[in-house]
This record gives C-alpha cells, structure tokens and sequence, in this order.
C-alpha cells in the first residue's frame, strides 16, 4: 500500500507515518499545497497512493480544498472511478461532531484526533486496504 499523510503537525505525521510504514511506502508534508503535488506527481508517474490522509486544519491549504484540488487532477488526468484513492479526513474535532460529518463522495472516512490504532487498523480492514 502506498499512503500519503498530510499533517502541519510534525508528531501526528511521525506517528502516522511510523504507523502505516508496517503497511508500504509512506510519504509525508506537512501542508495541502505539498500534498496536491505530491498527488498529481504520483498520477503522472502512475504510482498512485492507495490512501490519502488530510488534516482538515492544515497550513496554506484545509485538507477539504486539498482534497478538491487532488480529485480536480484525477479526474484531468482521466484516473479511472476505482483506481482513485482512498481518502480519510482526520481532525481534532471531538466524536460527536464527527459523528454528525457525513462521509461524502470526494471521501471515504473521518477521524478524530488522537487516534486509536485499533480503530484505523479497523478502519483500513473495512475500506479494503488490509487483510
């Protein structure tokens, strides 16, 4: 599996990039406009990520008009409905305005900070990104 963690926080990155590096190869930036570039690279190199993670509250771009601007590039760069990544919003907001997110289209789960390995390794398991 192929992960991109984008997080302005450097422990919540070294954390999550500590985590899924058991899983594949891990990249991380610490803002959405590195993310975004990060993305499409990968796109035009047909190395696509297997699962994106955005910080909704990051620097220079929120991980929503991040994650807008990655599926703009898929779709110009024509990546097919199912090869597109899997992508999960992480935010410090608490779980009962979590719970109130509905998971749309553009992405697959929301979580909240701090996070509970059991409950992402659960997560992964139920979005086909783990056995």
């Amino acid at each position: 599996m192929r992960v991109l963690i984008a997080d302005d926080d450097f422990v919540n990155r070294k954390f999550l990039g500590k985590l899924f590096a058991e899983y594949g190869e891990v990249v991380t930036v610490d803002n959405g406009m590195e993310a975004v570039d990060e993305a499409v690279k990968a796109i035009e190199e047909h190395n696509e990520f297997d699962l994106i993670c955005l910080d909704i509250m990051m620097t220079k771009l929120d991980g929503y008009k991040t994650l807008a601007a990655i599926r703009e590039a898929e779709r110009k760069l024509e990546v097919s409905k199912k090869d597109c990544a899997k992508v999960i919003m992480i935010s410090a907001l608490d779980e009962v305005v979590a719970e109130s997110i509905q998971v749309c289209d553009d992405y697959d789960a929301y979580i909240c900070k701090p996070i509970v390995v059991d409950k992402l390794n659960a997560l992964l398991l139920e979005m086909g990104l783990t056995k």
